[in-house]
């Protein structure tokens, strides 16, 4: 982790309007921040379902942009959907939970005074993460796009096998009949990944996690691959349907002989994080690791 080192005088929100707690949460934020001697910006949909007073960028991209600081209010769904839009600004991100879980959130919505505090202090560091870019052609039509979790081929609605080749770096690997493959990134290995068996990774390992979803065969295993790493998928199925998701919104069908290819993106995130806490805190009080005693 690195500290930031220079004064934060513009703060920017955006907030899940979805959720009904998210108003009065960034309200809360707003009068807090103004009354700290700062400046408030925001972008249009967040202005619209909270109106503070807050000049509005015309985007999250552009807001990022105009901000020393943004703050931004949901679960790791508003996150990953926030860093998306937002990759490659290099402004620092705090995530207030108004979710479940939270894992990309630091801090939860009743702890917004104390955690302003903290970053006035300069109590705080922040922390990189790296996104995965996918690239390949769905018959006539290019398919792009950055994940910060993970990137998943996985069968439709039937419930048949899915096979896939995967080469790494040009050289086969192996053939996958699975109900789907799960490419994530470190951020990613407490989301999907996990649920589906793959390792816990810390955040700042610099490797690419390849987690086969109901394998056929005992012998598929998670994969840990180094981030550098050049991943290959090819559809062999002729049925059922295989689809394409990038941090679980749907991107693209494929067909068989489709492939994508699954790289390291040069953009990357970064999260702010308050003085205190760690990624093991995170897991205890996630995950409920308590340990045990015979």
């Amino acid at each position: 982790m690195k500290k930031k080192t220079h004064n934060i005088r513009r703060v920017g929100l955006i907030g899940n309007c979805d959720k009904s707690a998210c108003a009065a949460a960034v309200a809360q934020a707003a009068q807090l921040i103004l009354a700290s001697g700062r400046e408030v910006l925001t972008e249009p949909t967040t202005l619209a379902c909270t109106q503070i007073d807050a000049f509005a960028c015309t985007n999250p991209d552009t807001l990022s942009r105009e901000v020393d600081l943004l703050l931004v209010f949901g679960g790791d769904g508003t996150i990953l959907q926030v860093a998306r839009q937002t990759a490659g600004s290099n402004v620092p991100i705090l995530g207030v939970n108004i979710g479940s879980l939270g894992f990309l959130t630091a801090v939860s919505s009743d702890e917004i005074a104390g955690a302003l505090n903290q970053v006035w202090a300069g109590q705080f560091s922040f922390e990189s993460r790296g996104l995965i870019r996918v690239t390949g052609r769905r018959l006539t039509r290019q398919v792009s796009c950055t994940a910060l979790n993970d990137v998943v081929v996985s069968r439709g609605v039937a419930s048949r096998l899915i096979e896939l080749e995967v080469c790494i770096n040009s050289e086969l690997l192996t053939r996958y009949r699975c109900d789907g493959l799960i490419v994530s990134t470190p951020t990613g290995s407490t989301a999907y990944s996990l649920a589906a068996g793959g390792a816990v990774v810390f955040p700042t390992a610099q490797v690419i996690a390849l987690t086969p979803i109901c394998a056929h065969t005992l012998s598929n295993r998670a994969l840990i691959l180094p981030s550098h790493a050049t991943i290959e998928v090819r559809v062999i199925s002729l049925k059922p349907n295989t689809v394409l998701s990038a941090d679980g919104q749907v991107v693209s069908e494929l067909s068989a002989g489709d492939t994508i290819t699954i790289r390291r993106s040069r953009r990357t995130i970064r999260l702010l994080h308050l003085a205190g806490s760690s990624f093991c805190d995170t897991l205890r009080r996630k995950l409920h690791w308590r340990g045990a005693t015979i």
